[in-house]
């Protein structure tokens, strides 16, 4: 089983999902962050699972339309280690900085 490591940044990652979450008056948003939680811990059995992107990294979606993100990562496997960089909105327009 890989351990999931959690980047720093991502705080502000669910910052600025709940604000959006809040700003359209979603209802039930413990479920949609549940969601969301609950996809990252997917990659502790199965750490290649997101499809391959720039830089050795990643890319998880999870859900889909209005529920739709996507979770950049790493997996080390020297360390069998992922390392979750970034969640964004899929209809969000890429990584900053990443």
């Amino acid at each position: 089983m890989s351990r999931i490591e959690l980047a720093p940044e991502l705080a502000d990652d669910f910052e600025r999902i709940l604000d959006h979450l809040a700003q359209h008056a979603v209802e039930d948003v413990p479920s949609r962050i549940r969601e969301i939680i609950e996809a990252v811990d997917v990659l502790e059995h199965n750490p290649l699972i997101g499809r391959p992107v720039e830089a050795d990294k990643r890319e998880l979606i999870i859900g889909r339309r209005s529920r739709g993100y996507a979770a950049l990562y790493r997996y080390v496997p020297e360390i069998d280690t992922v390392f979750v960089l970034a969640i964004r909105s899929q209809r969000e327009a890429g990584y900053k900085g990443l």
